[in-house]
């Protein structure tokens, strides 16, 4: 890319996260300064206003590319705001956990985002829409959609992985392990009590590979379903995931397919998309393939090739 292409929309969440990317973020403003590209920076008010940020970068015809600095759900909006048109996203990661931009192989160095952004490698990002509403990473049923509504009910500012220490261990004990019926492409494959996981990219949170087939541009979501009724068996499936054994299993179902459904013949059972409290059910989930251009790490390109 050269400056010459036209302008590039800096995209920033200046409450997202931890601040960890805020000065790499600077400082690879100042990179692209230095290069002779003009930047303009918008800061959001609001996800839905980075959404709003985006689209309209979509349709500016002196922007060439899109910066989004961001956790997940800033980078979600974004990529939602982007969907559909040509303008590449390019990923500075903040926050206390970016799932997306660490399964595109970025890190919190200045010196891989320079890199990317001069080798160009560019792949189709698939997104996920539960009910209409997109997401990029992850939508889960039950048990962690239950704590990431504790968390984002007493949010105050950023939050850090000790924040979700007293609402795990809280919904640990309180939790009701309702039954879900789960539908792929027209399928019924699970009716019961369960803990449900659908997404676009193989990581969760801490590391944990639940969907470990995923491909975020292989035009497919992947369905992981935990067979759980109470706590002693939640305890035994995480330790089962922590060791990379869950996919060998009679508790787990794994699937991949384009048009996911998730119901209950109960109510109370919480959903969340990528951190965020998601959509009551029942929820109908659909891929949108190749929605949007991402600028990926060299490496990424590479292990997915």
């Amino acid at each position: 890319m050269k400056p010459e292409d036209g302008c590039i929309r800096y995209i920033v969440n200046p409450k997202s996260g931890a601040r960890n990317g805020t000065s790499v973020g600077r400082q690879f403003e100042q990179y692209l300064l230095k290069k002779g590209f003009e930047v303009t920076r918008d800061l959001t008010a609001s996800l839905e206003n980075a959404r709003e940020l985006a689209a309209a970068a979509a349709g500016d015809s002196d922007c060439a590319m899109v910066v989004g600095v961001g956790g997940d759900g800033t980078i979600r909006e974004i990529a939602q705001g982007l969907a559909g048109s040509s303008k590449p996203l390019m990923i500075v990661p903040r926050g206390t956990e970016n799932l997306l931009a660490t399964e595109l192989g970025f890190d919190a160095r200045l010196k891989t985002l320079i890199r990317t952004f001069e080798r160009e490698c560019i792949r189709p990002l698939d997104l996920g829409s539960a009910n209409g509403k997109c997401f990029t990473s992850i939508a889960g049923f039950g048990f962690d959609a239950h704590v990431v509504e504790r968390v984002s009910a007493n949010r105050t500012g950023h939050i850090s992985y000790l924040t979700y220490v007293g609402p795990i261990w809280r919904a640990f004990w309180d939790y009701e392990f309702g039954p879900m019926r789960v539908q792929v492409d027209g399928e019924e494959i699970f009716d019961g009590p369960c803990l449900v996981f659908v997404g676009n990219i193989s990581r969760y949170a801490m590391g944990l590979r639940i969907l470990h087939s995923a491909d975020f541009g292989d035009g497919l979501l992947d369905v992981c379903i935990f067979k759980c009724m109470d706590r002693l068996q939640l305890v035994k499936l995480s330790a089962m995931t922590a060791l990379k054994q869950h996919g060998n299993g009679a508790d787990f179902i794994y699937r991949q397919g384009k048009e996911i459904v998730v119901s209950s013949a109960t109510t109370g059972i919480k959903t969340e998309i990528d951190g965020d409290p998601g959509p009551p059910l029942p929820v109908h989930i659909k891929v949108i393939p190749h929605a949007v251009n991402v600028i990926v790490p060299r490496r990424s390109h590479e292990q997915k090739s």
